[in-house]
Formats: C-alpha cells, structure tokens, sequence
C-alpha cells in the first residue's frame, strides 16, 4: 500500500497530457509499421528475388514473435516496471527498424522483422499498464484511452497512403527508416514523462509458466499463417497449441495469486465481457480488411492503390469516433458503449456482405463507414473495461491478456473467413458468405460482452 502511495504522490506532479502523446506515439508508430510493411511485400520480392514463402514471413515473423512473448511483456511490466518495458520496446523497435531498413538479405530482413515483434510485445502492454495505473480515476482512464485507441484510427488513415508514397518515390526501405525518428522520441520522452511503477505482489518469473503460455499462442499463430500453404502442419500447430493451454491452465490454477494469469482474473464478469467482445471485434474486422481489398483487386474494380483509399472512409470515422467513447461510456454505461460498438461493426458487415454483387463499391462504403463508427466507440472502451476490471497491480497481466485477445481474434479471423471465401469459390459470392459469417460471429459476441457486464453490474 505504502508503495501506491507513493507513486500517486509522484504521478500528480507528472505532465499526463505528454505522457499519452508519448504512449500514442509508440501506438502510432507500431501500426504504421504493419500497415506499411503489407504494401511493401511485393517491391521487397522483386528486389531480393525471394518466393512467396520467404515473404510471408516478412510479416508473419513479428505476428509469431509478438504472440510468443505477449504475456512475457505483460508480466515483466508488472514486475520490473511499466516505464521500463517501455522504454526497452522502444528501443528494440528502433533498432529492428534500422535494421529492416539496412537488411542486405532475406533472412536480415526476416530476423529485424522478429526483433520488431519483440519490441511490441514489450512495449504494448506496457503501455495499456500505464495507462491503468497513472489514470486511476475511470471516466479520466476513458478519456485518455479514446484518445489512445485514435492512434489506431489515424495508423489506418495514414498508413497505407503514406506506405504508397514512400516506396513509390524512394522505395521499399523508406518505409522501414520513416519510424525510427518517431519511435526515438517515443523512447527519449518515455524518461521524461513517465513515473516508474511496478507492483510484484508475490509473483515471479514463471519459467514453466512462460513456456506453456508461448507454445499455446504460438502455436495459434503459426496455425493461422500455415493454413492456406500446408494445412496438416497448421492442424499439428493447433493441436500442440491446445494441448499446451490444457498443461498451462493446470498449472496456473495450482499456482493460485502467484500465477502468471491469476486464473480468478476471468471471475470477473466485465473481463470475462471485455475479452469477449474484443476477439469478436478483430475476429470481423480484420477478416474483412483482408478480404475485401482481395475481392476489389481480384474483381479488376480497384488497383491496389486505389483499394488502400477506398478503406480510408472507414479509418476517418474510427479515427473521428474513438476520442468521444469514453464520454460516451460515461454517460450511456460502459456496456452500452462496447457492445454497441461491436454489433455495429457486425451490421457493417451484413451490409457489405449484401452488396458484394453490386457494380460499385457503393453500399460496401456504406458497411465499413458503419464498422469504422463501431471500432471508435468499442476499442477503447474494451481496453478500458478489461485494464480497470483488475487492480493496479495487475494491469499488466491484464493489457497482455486484452492485447491476445486481440490477436487471436485477428489470426482467427483472417485463417476462418479467408477459407470460407476460398471454399465458396471466391468472389462476391465467397465475400457473401464469409462476412454473413463474420457479421453473425460479431453480432454474438456484442450480445454475449452485453450480458457479461450486466451480470458484473448486478454482481457489484
């Protein structure tokens, strides 16, 4: 308790507007770098003269690295300190960007690619754990994590046109050097407007723990990224993934508070609700920015260029959106805020599904206008909702398990509906049937975080 006091001391003396502007910096510039590196693949292939597969793990080797280590950079926060898993993140994203940007090879370029996951994995949930910590009152939390989940907006927004300038003017490996300056200032202001806090509580480094828990994600990614090229591997990745969650659970229920995911953290019904409703969120929506872009180009409708603009409507509105959600949930209720987001984001879909035979991209505008509107007011919210449902002293535990929650959602979905839409033939009638699927998938999920955080105000 002493040492909460502490650090409340020490955090009201602390300037929180540049404390967000840095963790939104870090935020920014994580998702800019992904959304670049997609448009990258293909001017990278041409200059290395590298295959398909070498390829995909440009982009897979940070997915699977960032996956492994998720709850590794949550725990350590906790532990060792929130400023400090930062401010190493930052670091280390910095570093893999020179080095991405440097590679003379494929496996260089592969390898800063997975020191890249590395960073982010230690620097995204330390920076939701900050935020937990040094706004601990929760309509301020919501304000600040609004502004916080606009980041992603506005990396959606910029990302794709600013990743089509750079390598059309000055090549692939701009697109590598454009973050380092950012990413640098993310670290250098980290010391500066960031107060250090960590809370142990008990827990430790569990080694078995640690390894269960990124055989069981990893495995999961690594399911996702091999399930189009080698399906059996993806099945034995699954398997392993499943049977390593089985082992982990067991020893986590045994190990009780000292655990590294304190298993009672899911008694909680508006965790339980935010988890919910946030793999539904990423299971629809980045199912449907990888297969609508696909549909447009496979269709001759739009070339790659233009398919980037025509997602850009979308990211405006999540970008206008999310700052006003905590607002919202303050006065509409937090429930009301999330799952209303997310079955928007499923209506969305429904609505781009029913006009996937139409000559024009019209009514699909339409659909991810109203999916843009649901990511605004949901993502905050469920960052929120998740990091202030546990205490201080957790809230790093917490930011690694929302952001999992996230990824798996995300690798889910892609792997999912891109087979469906294979299955179906591709297609409007493949785009059909995979967002019915994705819409129906959310529209639950909105309806289940619903009635996990009803049951959660009622228990309170």
């Amino acid at each position: 308790m002493e040492q909460s006091l502490v650090f409340g001391r020490r955090a009201a003396g602390t300037d929180r507007r540049l404390t967000l502007f840095t963790l939104c910096l870090a935020v920014l510039v994580a998702q800019v770098d992904s959304s670049i590196v997609n448009l990258g693949v293909r001017p990278i292939g041409d200059y290395f003269h590298a295959d398909v597969g070498e390829l995909q793990w440009v982009v897979d080797s940070y997915n699977l690295v960032y996956a492994v280590l998720l709850l590794s950079g949550g725990l350590l926060a906790d532990l060792r300190g929130r400023r400090r898993l930062f401010m190493i993140g930052a670091g280390l994203f910095t570093l893999a960007s020179l080095i991405c940007a440097l590679a003379p090879s494929m496996g260089v370029l592969i390898a800063g690619r997975a020191v890249a996951g590395l960073g982010s994995a230690l620097l995204v949930p330390a920076s939701l754990a900050v935020i937990r910590v040094v706004w601990s009152d929760a309509a301020e939390r919501g304000r600040a994590l609004g502004i916080w989940a606009a980041c992603n907006g506005l990396a959606m927004a910029t990302g794709p046109t600013l990743g089509g300038v750079l390598i059309r003017q000055f090549g692939w490996r701009s697109m590598f050097f454009v973050v380092v300056p950012v990413s640098l200032l993310a670290l250098l202001l980290a010391r500066r407007s960031m107060v250090e806090s960590a809370d142990p509580r008990g827990r430790d480094f569990d080694v078995p723990a640690q390894l269960l828990g990124a055989v069981a994600l990893g495995g999961l990614a690594f399911a996702a990224i091999e399930a189009q090229r080698r399906p059996l591997l993806a099945v034995g990745a699954l398997v392993v993934a499943i049977v390593a969650l089985v082992v982990f659970l067991r020893i986590e229920r045994r190990k009780g508070d000292a655990a590294l995911v304190p298993l009672d953290i899911f008694g909680i019904g508006a965790f339980r609700g935010a988890i919910i409703g946030t793999i539904g969120m990423t299971f629809g929506m980045y199912g449907t920015l990888f297969l609508v872009p696909l549909f447009w180009q496979e269709s001759g409708r739009l070339d790659a260029i233009m398919a980037g603009l025509g997602l850009l409507p979308m990211a405006l509105v999540f970008l206008l959106v999310s700052p006003f959600s905590g607002g919202l949930g303050k006065r509409f209720g937090a429930r009301v805020v999330t799952s209303g987001g997310v079955g928007a984001i499923g209506l969305g879909l429904l609505v781009i599904a029913m006009g996937s035979g139409q000559p024009t991209i019209v009514v699909a505008e339409l659909g991810l206008v109203l999916a843009g509107v649901g990511l605004g007011l949901a993502t905050g919210p469920l960052m929120g909702e998740a990091v202030g449902a546990v205490a201080a002293a957790r809230s790093g535990t917490a930011s690694a398990l929302i952001n999992a929650a996230r990824m798996t959602g995300a690798t889910a979905g892609v792997a999912i509906l891109g087979t469906v839409y294979a299955l179906a033939g591709g297609g409007a009638a493949g785009v059909r049937l995979a967002l019915l699927m994705g819409g129906l998938v959310q529209l639950g999920c909105a309806a289940a975080d619903f009635a996990q955080q009803r049951s959660a105000a009622v228990d309170g």
